[in-house]
């Protein structure tokens, strides 16, 4: 596609009229700002023709590179047929077929299938569910949710409420539900062993429990990685405990698969890595394939039969959005997961999963790197100012932005998590791919912490 317009000519009208999401537009606009004009596999090429490593997989939901031609083609295919009619009150093929699909490889327990168009949205419709599940079966008094610090879970306002980033959530602090929150385990902070971090966790879930169960309708949380609260891992064991206590306590499981989900941490579904079977799943980023907006939630039978009755009976769920259970995202989603079976994608995350653990021992050993953090292909760096101390920057330093603008002069994209650097790249890279993003956030650490 011929360009059209200068980056000069972009830039202004990036000025004058787009705000741009999770942005600083001052500094934004102040800082060479990246405009994008077209991806090839898993490189971006900006409108001034350069091209960077895909290090964040485009906000950690691109699957199998960009311009891909079976994904493509999955899409014009779907155009010549139509490409939307609503769900509401009516259905239609892809939609019906990916369904089935996700219901095949998800969990035993989950068995329904509601569309949406955002991860948040999924998270929404989760709590929704969850809270006319308890008054449609007598129990109204359920109607609190319990969610662990330091979590995120989107941006509207049901996802907000059960978050637990100051930084992201405390301005909206005035819009929120009350909600109940408990530690989430995390052992490099913790003065002691891995096991008495995860045994202090649990017995303050448990007291929470005892404590407000009835009033209880749900806990969720990020299955085996916290993704923007700094990609912290859970230590094994924690999260088949946490099933097992919601189990006992009559507290609905409410897994966040957003972020996790399709792969990125090994597993098609984080909750596989200990087996759970979580009452309601949310899914999102990499459903398509990082190409169109399409979101699930995943319910149990159970659930699902609690809002089955007579029209007289009220209990129709009335939630829905306008472009759910859209025909083209349906049909890139299955053309999505067919690449995932032909190309045996989760063993090669796992694969190339070894060659990223190390690589990145080097990066471990800089002086101001606190830890590093992975599971599969979800890496985060922390940087602190020194890593025996344990010490962090002052935050109005802005070091982990820092380090990624450094990293995009050497020809890598992503962003920071404060100052935790993450590497998030699309599932095919390689192992050399790999190599050489990790060599180019090694050198931006080094230049911009020793400058």
């Amino acid at each position: 596609m011929k360009l059209e317009y200068t980056y000069e000519q972009l830039l202004e009208k990036n000025k004058n009229y787009l705000w741009n999401p999770f942005t600083q537009m001052k500094t934004y606009l102040q800082d060479d700002p990246l405009i994008i004009a077209r991806g090839e596999g898993i490189k971006l090429i900006d409108v001034k023709g350069r091209e960077y490593y895909d290090g964040y997989s485009s906000l950690w939901l691109n699957a199998h590179g960009h311009n891909h031609p079976v994904l493509n083609k999955a899409i014009t295919r779907q155009l010549d047929q139509i490409a939307h009619s609503t769900l509401l009150g009516s259905a239609n093929i892809p939609a019906i077929l990916l369904a089935e699909r996700l219901v095949g490889i998800t969990p035993d327990r989950l068995q329904k299938v509601f569309y949406s168009d955002s991860g948040a949205e999924a998270v929404e419709i989760g709590l929704k569910m969850a809270f006319l599940y308890w008054k449609y079966r007598g129990r109204p008094e359920k109607s609190q949710f319990l969610s662990m610090k330091n979590s995120y879970h989107g941006d509207t306002i049901g996802a907000v409420s059960v978050g637990g980033i100051d930084l992201f959530h405390q301005a909206f602090e005035r819009l929120l539900f009350q909600t109940e929150k408990v530690a989430y385990p995390y052992p490099y902070r913790f003065q002691g062993s891995i096991e008495e971090c995860v045994e202090v966790s649990l017995l303050e879930l448990k007291q929470k429990l005892e404590e407000k169960a009835d009033q209880l309708a749900g806990l969720i949380l990020e299955p085996m990685v916290q993704g923007a609260g700094g990609m912290i891992v859970m230590p094994p064991g924690f999260l088949k405990e946490v099933e097992q206590l919601c189990r006992q306590y009559d507290v609905l499981l409410i897994t966040d698969e957003v972020a996790t989900g399709f792969g990125r941490t090994g597993r098609m579904f984080a909750c596989e890595h200990e087996a759970i079977e979580p009452d309601i799943m949310t899914l999102g980023k990499k459903l398509t394939g990082g190409y169109l907006p399409v979101a699930a939630t995943l319910t149990s039978n159970e659930i699902y039969e609690a809002f089955y009755g007579d029209f007289e009976e009220a209990k129709t769920f009335y939630h829905g959005h306008s472009y759910t259970g859209n025909q083209l995202g349906c049909a890139v989603a299955l053309a999505n997961l067919d690449l995932y079976e032909q190309e045996n994608l989760i063993r090669h995350v796992q694969e190339v999963s070894q060659v990223a653990a190390q690589e990145l021992r080097q990066v471990a050993e800089l002086p101001h790197v606190g830890e590093v953090r992975q599971l599969g292909l979800m890496i985060g760096i922390e940087l602190v100012q020194d890593r025996i101390s344990k010490q962090s920057y002052d935050w109005k330093l802005g070091m982990g932005a820092k380090v990624c603008r450094k990293a995009r002069d050497l020809g890598l994209i992503t962003r920071p998590l404060d100052d935790v650097v993450t590497l998030m790249p699309s599932l095919v890279s390689t192992g050399p791919e790999l190599q050489e993003m990790i060599a180019i956030i090694r050198q931006a650490i080094i230049e911009v912490t020793e400058a």
